[in-house]
C-alpha cells in the first residue's frame, strides 16, 4: 500500500507535521511519499493521501486547495485523511481560541476529497524566518511565539490512520494476520 502524504506550509512548521505523519506510516510498514503539494500532478498510483495545510487568516495555503482542485476526483477515489496546522500561543487566550476553528474552506475541500476525517493541530511561530511586516505584529503579540505541536497527538493520529489502512488492505480477518505479522493494530 502506498500513501502520500503532502502539506501545504509557508514557514516548514506544517511540513514537519507531514514527515513526521509519514515517518510514522512507514514504522508501521506502510509506502510513504512526503511531498509538497506543488510537487504533486496527480495522486494516481497512490492508494491514500493524507493532505495538510498551514492555516492562515481562517484558509488553508493555495498550494494545497489548488492540488485539491487538479486532482479533486482522483481524490475522491481513496481514502483520505485531511490535517490543519495552525494555533499558536496560550489556548486560554480568546484570540488563540478564534485560531483553533476549522479553516473556512474546509467543507468545501471535505466535500471535494470525501475525506475520512480532519484534525486541527497547533503550530510553531518563530521570529526568523517572517516578514518584517510579520515580525512586526509578532513584536506586539509576543505570547504568540514558540512551538506549540502535539507531537503525542500528531503521532496518536498517524498510528489511527496505519491501522486503518492495514485493516483495509488485510481485510476483514487481517486483525489475526496482523497480529502474526508483529503488527499492533490500534482502534
Amino acid at each position: 500500500m502506498i500513501v502520500l502524504v503532502t502539506a501545504a506550509s509557508k514557514h516548514g512548521a506544517t511540513g514537519e507535521i507531514a514527515a513526521a505523519i509519514g515517518r510514522t506510516l512507514e514504522q508501521r510498514g506502510l509506502t510513504v511519499d512526503v511531498m509538497a503539494p506543488e510537487e504533486v500532478s496527480s495522486v494516481d498510483g497512490y492508494d491514500a493521501v493524507v493532505l495538510g495545510s498551514a492555516i492562515y487568516a481562517g484558509h488553508w495555503l493555495a498550494a494545497a486547495t489548488e492540488l485539491v482542485e487538479r486532482c479533486s476526483a482522483e481524490l475522491a477515489g481513496r481514502p483520505v485523511w485531511l490535517f490543519s496546522s495552525g494555533a499558536v500561543g496560550d489556548p486560554s487566550r480568546k484570540l488563540v481560541q478564534k485560531m483553533r476553528a476549522d479553516p473556512v474552506d474546509l467543507p468545501e475541500i471535505q466535500h471535494a476529497t470525501h475525506a475520512r476525517e480532519h484534525r486541527l493541530f497547533a503550530g510553531r511561530l518563530e521570529k526568523k524566518g517572517l516578514s518584517r511586516s510579520e515580525r512586526a505584529v509578532l513584536a506586539m503579540m509576543r505570547s504568540l511565539e514558540g512551538d506549540f505541536r502535539d507531537w503525542a497527538e500528531i503521532e496518536a493520529w498517524s498510528q489511527q490512520i496505519a491501522a486503518a489502512l492495514l485493516q483495509a488492505r488485510l481485510g476483514p480477518r487481517g486483525g489475526n494476520r496482523a497480529r502474526a505479522a508483529g503488527l499492533r493494530l490500534v482502534r
